[in-house]
């Protein structure tokens, strides 16, 4: 290896380690952020009534910054290289996204942790002269970088980050950069006292032909679900981009809707992440029987409708709303077919079989992970080409043979 190219391995490596370091920071901010709206929201119901003035807020945010049509599909198209993205994204999904945290919109963590990651490393770029290679590369970073801070989950952030962009293909050259950036910024999330998720299985059954059965049937029933959930939000966002071609119309009457559902339900659970509704199942065996229906039907409107936030708590929570409905009828412990079906419904959604598996090693200290494995495989195989992202490339890398 010459000098030159060393000294550019330096620069990267460089690059890579403050793009960890500023994916840590912004992550903190974000997730300590989303933790006080929540906070806020639940100890002031009155403030879902302002949902639709926040919706209008945050796409004149968007506006104004001019980042209107971007989102993660685009960060997706980023770090393939077909499209350009601005580092101007950052502040406007951080602040939309609080927004609709505060308000009760039903919209996640993971659509604005990439978006802020990848925008991040975009802003890191401007000062250094880095080649097309490297900043794509720097996005990848950055995906991986905010996902870890904002989830600590830094290996399962990396593999997700690589996968993510295309079914089949991980781009080996952009792995150690991006592992090292996601463990930097995990580190620097932690040293700000960000908070991480983890949750108990408190039991796992004993390996028998039995239970594989029924975990099987899971794998099938969880892809009918996910199947569900991301063809509503699909026909959701074409129906109400058709009927409402005004932007702030649009997220007004979606935010209408979504408290009028509210006061006719009763309750707040379905609004915002839904975090503790998933931390109450594994810690007291407890759930609603129809609650991943109603979660479905929550995000499809509040984030076809443009609420800021993404769309993967909400797949946790009805992935392990519905593990807990059908893991009891199939004879199941309640925590582990819960875990079992997050985790199914993370894979299905996203076509990232091998993230998945290391999400459930980090959010569930490698309890089940046998199980789990071989449900995803069947999972990832079986879901055939649904995913949350358009942007996704799928190249037929999912036929069995």
């Amino acid at each position: 290896m010459n000098t030159k190219k060393i000294a550019s391995s330096l620069k990267l490596l460089a690059l890579c380690f403050l793009t960890g370091l500023l994916c840590g920071v912004i992550g903190t901010l974000f997730s300590k952020g989303v933790s006080l709206v929540t906070d806020i929201r639940h100890n002031n119901s009155w403030l879902i009534y302002f949902l639709p003035i926040a919706g209008v807020l945050s796409v004149l945010i968007y506006k104004l910054l001019n980042v209107n049509n971007m989102g993660t599909n685009q960060v997706i198209e980023s770090a393939d290289g077909k499209t350009v993205l601005s580092y101007k994204l950052a502040p406007a999904v951080f602040f939309a996204s609080l927004l609709s945290h505060l308000c009760g919109a039903s919209v996640g963590r993971e659509g604005a942790a990439l978006q802020l990651g990848g925008s991040s490393a975009i802003l890191l770029s401007k000062p250094f002269k880095v080649t097309e290679r490297e900043e794509k590369i720097l996005i990848y970073c950055g995906m991986a970088g905010l996902f870890s801070a904002v989830f600590g989950t830094p290996l399962a952030a990396t593999v997700f980050a690589l996968e993510v962009v295309s079914i089949g293909h991980i781009k080996y050259k952009a792995i150690i950069p991006t592992i090292f950036s996601s463990f930097v910024s995990y580190f620097t999330a932690v040293l700000l006292g960000a908070p991480s998720e983890s949750f108990i299985i408190s039991e796992v059954p004993q390996l028998k032909w039995s239970v594989i059965f029924k975990v099987l049937l899971l794998s099938l029933f969880t892809i009918c679900i996910a199947t569900i959930f991301c063809l509503a939000l699909k026909y959701f966002e074409k129906i109400l981009e058709k009927l409402l071609k005004n932007d702030y119309l649009r997220i007004a009457i979606g935010g209408t809707v979504i408290i009028l559902l509210t006061i006719l339900l009763k309750t707040n659970e379905y609004n915002g992440t839904g975090m503790d509704i998933i931390e109450r199942i594994f810690a007291e065996n407890e759930f609603v029987l129809y609650a991943f229906a109603l979660k479905i039907l929550f995000t499809c409107i509040s984030v076809a409708s443009g609420y800021k936030g993404g769309e993967i708590v909400p797949t946790l929570f009805i992935g392990a709303t519905f593990g807990a409905f059908a893991g009891t009828f199939l004879g199941l412990p309640v925590a582990f077919s819960a875990a079992l079906c997050m985790i199914l419904m993370f894979c299905d959604v996203t076509n990232c079989p091998l993230a998945s598996v290391f999400l459930a090693v980090e959010l569930f200290s490698g309890k089940g992970i046998g199980y789990i494995s071989v449900a995803v495989i069947i999972s990832f195989f079986f879901s055939g080409k649904i995913s949350l992202y358009r942007a996704q490339r799928t190249d037929g890398h999912k036929a069995l043979i």
